[in-house]
C-alpha cells in the first residue's frame, strides 16, 4: 500500500510540476512505468498462489456439476501453458534489452527492471502445473468461492 501511495504522490508531483512550473522530473515515468509492472506482476503470482486470479467462467455455469473438475484441469493446463509462452517469450525480450543496453532511468538498466516478466510468468507457469497435476489425481484444492 505504502508503494501505491508514494507512486501516486510521484504521479502527481510530475503534474503540478507540468502544469504550475512547466518543468518536470525525467526519471519519474519510467519509474512509474517499471513500478505498475512489477506491482502487477507480484500481484499475479500472489493471486496464482492463492488461486484467486480473475476468472472468466462462463462455461461452468453452462457445464453440469460433474463436468467442473474436468473444466478446471482443462483450464488449469491452458493457463499453465499460456504463462509458459510469455516466459519463454520474455526471456528473448529481456535479452534484447540486455544487448543494447537500454537505460530504464539513470544508470539503471532496463532489461534488470523487465526481468521480472520471465520471472513472473514462469512462477505462474510451476504454481498452474502443479494445480493441473493435483487436478489429475483429485487432489487440486478447491477454487476461492468469488466475493459479491
Amino acid at each position: 500500500m505504502a508503494v501505491l501511495l508514494f507512486m501516486i504522490l510521484l504521479a502527481v508531483a510530475q503534474i503540478i510540476l507540468r502544469n504550475f512550473f512547466g518543468t518536470s522530473l525525467i526519471w519519474i515515468e519510467p519509474l512509474l512505468q517499471n513500478a505498475v509492472l512489477w506491482i502487477g506482476l507480484l500481484g499475479a503470482m500472489i493471486a496464482s498462489r492463492n488461486d484467486e486470479h480473475i476468472r472468466i467462467d462462463v462455461a461452468s455455469t453452462l457445464l453440469p456439476e460433474k463436468y467442473h473438475p474436468y473444466l478446471t484441469v482443462a483450464v488449469d493446463l491452458f493457463t499453465a501453458f499460456i504463462c509458459v509462452l510469455v516466459a519463454w517469450y520474455s526471456v528473448g525480450f529481456v535479452i534484447e534489452e540486455y544487448e543494447y543496453a537500454t537505460p530504464a532511468f539513470g544508470s539503471v538498466p532496463s532489461w534488470l527492471l523487465q526481468a521480472i516478466i520471465p520471472v513472473g510468468f514462469s512462477v505462474m507457469a510451476v504454481r498452474y502445473v502443479v494445480l493441473f497435476a493435483l487436478g489429475l489425481i483429485g487432489k487440486r484444492p478447491k477454487m476461492q468461492e468469488p466475493v459479491a
